[in-house]
């Protein structure tokens, strides 16, 4: 390669990935071209991509944020198990008999909402044992 080709790819290895997406945009104006990742004949920005210097990883304070509340979720009632998962179901509600039976007969539908994960798996165990079926999301 000629040393004018050889300063411009050193220059291009030193741009940030702002620099290099402005630079996409300037080129795309100037040459009247679209860039256009992958296949042949076109202008690749992922070419200058990889060239530059890779951004500082984010701060892990911007995670996704973990998970604090649940919903334990009655998916199914075998019709042998009803009544037993239906008291189970008024313990741990505080419903009446006809609203329990309601949810119950409802299903698939939210036990309860919004609880620790520790309250989520407690309620979830006292219903399989009964014979539900319960998810928790």
């Amino acid at each position: 390669m000629s040393e004018r080709v050889d300063a411009i790819i050193e220059s291009l290895k030193a741009l940030s990935l702002l620099e290099a997406s402005e630079l996409v945009k300037a080129i795309e104006e100037t040459f009247g071209v679209k860039a256009e990742g992958g296949g042949s004949g076109g202008f690749n920005p992922a070419m200058f991509a990889m060239a530059a210097p890779a951004a500082p990883a984010a701060p892990a304070a911007e995670a996704a944020p973990e998970q604090t509340e649940f919903d334990v979720v009655l998916t199914e009632v075998p019709a042998d198990k009803k009544i037993a998962i239906l008291k189970v179901v008024r313990a741990l509600t505080g419903l009446g008999l006809k609203e329990a039976k309601d949810l119950v007969e409802a299903a698939p539908k939210a036990v309860k909402e919004a609880v620790t994960k520790d309250e989520a798996e407690k309620i979830k165990a006292e219903l399989e044992k009964e014979g539900a079926k319960i998810t928790i999301k």
